[in-house]
């Protein structure tokens, strides 16, 4: 037969068993409290374990200081006093012949319970409440021995300090004087019902206090949960939340604050990248598409083009194709996150990099003079790109340049620099030639996409160095870009060339 057990369900998953168990751990129900819920919950758990041992060590001190004077009290009783000497002489008459009653009026004068013990284990005279019972130490001090502190119960239930102490002359008699513990269990028991009430309210007080303590701290948080959420719904980087203070909370909004204000200026970075690319890649498009409805049209209507219009034409396109191919590029790796740089940075020869860019240069301005002063430095950097860096800068010399103008390229130093002796760049426009597709008035009519220096500056400032451009210090005409990399003339030892590889 199959077990009805409700473990063998075949619905209950092992997952789900696993969870509902957790789910009804008292941690994991701690853990769902609200953080306020919990932070008040602690503060009166830990006031609780503060209040419970004080009261502990209170009563227990007070306990101890009154079974102290008890004893005291028991200690200080004098063994020749009458009432004494009257019970131990009772004691005394010989068993044949009848004892006299105590007196419990001379008990009485003593405050306490009093009986005679012999040394065989015998009471033969009670003054007092009850009989005591006889204890193996009571005995032993009928025998001769020291004095005697000692719990006892009687026969009633009644619990009893005894004081049991020789009887002075007579080695066969023993005083025992007894008074009941309720004398000290009735305070005791008063002071712990006090302690308990005066401690539960103040753990009650601290919760209470500490929710509204929590509530009070975490209003800060709760402004920056709805703020998380406002932006989770409305996508409005431009919440800002009050960060007056130097404590943590007010730390946690101002890092919200910039992180809120970063994604906004990212957002909006990326919003002009879009807008500016689709202005770029449009007239490249439409002249490209111009074109080849041209040749269609021709190819439909069966109307020749001439020969000499047709490779303008396919000249034309292939130029256009070009541009397109470098703009893509160009915002593609503009829009490469640092974290995905390819591989990790390695030392680099600058110098051998500025000479391969320099004779690709010179390929595309053979009609220019080009002066070098290169120097060896070497870098921690990529390769590829600091060349294409480079080449960004040498191209912008050549193309800005007149005919049979001339362009110097200086390394020294750790600082590249590249003068030509074109138009310039006015000083009003300096602060904007790194600006991704901006373009100066005067260079809008010549190909480019206006990426190239914003690539130039990432570059740079990826390898730690700084990219600038600026009129030449001799007051001529012309345009000097300097880029500053950080380095050693010489590389470090065992370290590769990667520039032959390019």
């Amino acid at each position: 037969m199959t077990s009805a057990h409700p473990s063998a369900s075949p619905s209950a998953s092992p997952s789900a068993r696993q969870s509902a168990r957790q789910s009804a751990s008292p941690v994991a129900r701690f853990r769902a409290l609200p953080l306020r819920s919990r932070l008040a919950l602690l503060v009166a758990v830990a006031v609780a374990a503060a209040v419970a041992a004080v009261a502990a060590v209170c009563w227990f001190m007070v306990r101890a200081q009154l079974r102290d004077q008890l004893d005291t009290s028991l200690q200080e009783t004098n063994p020749n006093s009458q009432v004494v000497r009257a019970l131990r002489d009772g004691c005394a008459t010989p068993r044949a012949q009848p004892r006299p009653q105590p007196n419990q009026q001379l008990a009485g004068s003593l405050n306490a319970t009093v009986q005679i013990v012999t040394a065989d284990g015998d009471h033969c005279w009670v003054a007092g409440l009850t009989t005591l019972p006889v204890s193996t130490a009571d005995r032993v001090v009928a025998a001769g021995g020291a004095a005697v502190l000692h719990d006892a119960t009687t026969s009633d239930g009644t619990a009893m300090r005894v004081y049991t102490i020789p009887s002075g002359t007579n080695p066969h008699f023993a005083i025992s004087i007894a008074k009941p513990l309720a004398d000290i269990d009735r305070p005791l028991s008063t002071l712990a019902w006090v302690l308990l009430l005066v401690g539960g309210i103040g753990v009650v007080g601290a919760g209470a206090a500490g929710l509204v303590v929590a509530r009070a701290g975490l209003a800060p948080v709760d402004r920056l949960a709805e703020a998380v959420e406002h932006i989770a719904r409305t996508e409005d980087l431009t919440v800002r939340i009050p960060d007056e203070g130097e404590d943590e909370i007010a730390r946690l909004s101002r890092s919200f604050n910039s992180m809120t204000a970063a994604l906004a200026s990212s957002r909006d970075r990326q919003a002009q990248l879009i807008a500016d690319a689709g202005h770029e890649l449009r007239t490249p498009l439409t002249s490209l598409r111009t074109n080849i409805e041209l040749l269609v049209r021709s190819e439909r209507t069966g109307r020749a083009i001439p020969a000499e219009d047709r490779r303008e034409l396919l000249d034309s396109v292939k130029a256009q194709m070009t541009e397109l191919a470098s703009l893509i590029g160009d915002l593609q790796e503009l829009s490469r996150p640092d974290a995905a740089m390819p591989g990790p940075l390695q030392v680099v020869p600058l110098h051998e990099i500025a000479g391969t860019a320099l004779s690709r240069a010179r390929l595309r301005g053979p009609e220019l003079s080009f002066g070098s002063d290169i120097r060896p430095w070497y870098v921690r950097g990529e390769a590829a790109a600091l060349e294409r860096a480079v080449m960004n800068v040498l191209d912008n010399a050549v193309k800005f340049s007149p005919s049979g103008g001339s362009v110097e390229v200086a390394l020294r130093a750790g600082e590249l620099t590249v003068r030509d002796h074109g138009p310039g760049v006015p000083a009003e426009e300096l602060p904007h030639v790194f600006d991704r597709f901006w373009r100066s008035p005067s260079a809008r009519a010549l190909p480019g996409s206006g990426l190239g220096l914003s690539i130039v500056a990432r570059t740079v400032q990826r390898a730690g160095g700084t990219a600038e451009l600026r009129a030449p210090a001799d007051g001529g005409p012309g345009t000097e870009a300097v880029l500053r990399v950080p380095g050693a003339p010489t590389p470090p030892p065992g370290t590769p060339s990667v520039v032959g590889d390019q």
